[in-house]
């Protein structure tokens, strides 16, 4: 059974910094991209970061570019994400998630297996 867990969620204030974590379990093979997601309420879901697990290669949306970092430790099966300079607009619900690595990696669709998410909340 694949299952991902997030955690690292919280309230901070803008410029502060949080790590969200996700440990993956069961994922097979073929699962060699995992993806940072946020959503808000009404909002579709937003890609924010990706990695290619084998070879290490990551994405960032524009506007998390400099400020983000996506990241793995293979060991212990976990993906961080690395929040600093947080701002207000991050505010959202971030989701962990696991697919295939062709397509686009900011498209949710490509994503089969999905966490439950963590809340992330930035204050002014």
């Amino acid at each position: 059974q694949v299952q991902l867990v997030e955690s690292g969620g919280g309230s901070v204030q803008a410029g502060g910094s949080l790590r969200l974590s996700c440990v993956g379990s069961g994922l097979p093979y073929s699962i060699q991209r995992m993806g940072w997601f946020r959503q808000t309420p009404g909002q579709d879901r937003e890609g924010v970061a990706s990695i290619h697990t084998a070879i290490g290669i990551s994405d960032y949306a524009d506007s998390v570019k400099g400020r983000f970092t996506i990241s793995q430790d293979k060991a212990k099966n976990t993906f961080y994400l690395q929040m600093d300079s947080l701002k207000p607009e991050d505010t959202a619900m971030y989701y962990c998630a696991a697919g295939a690595p062709w397509g686009r990696w900011s498209s949710a669709e490509g994503y089969r297996y999905w966490g439950q998410g963590t809340q992330v909340t930035v204050s002014s």
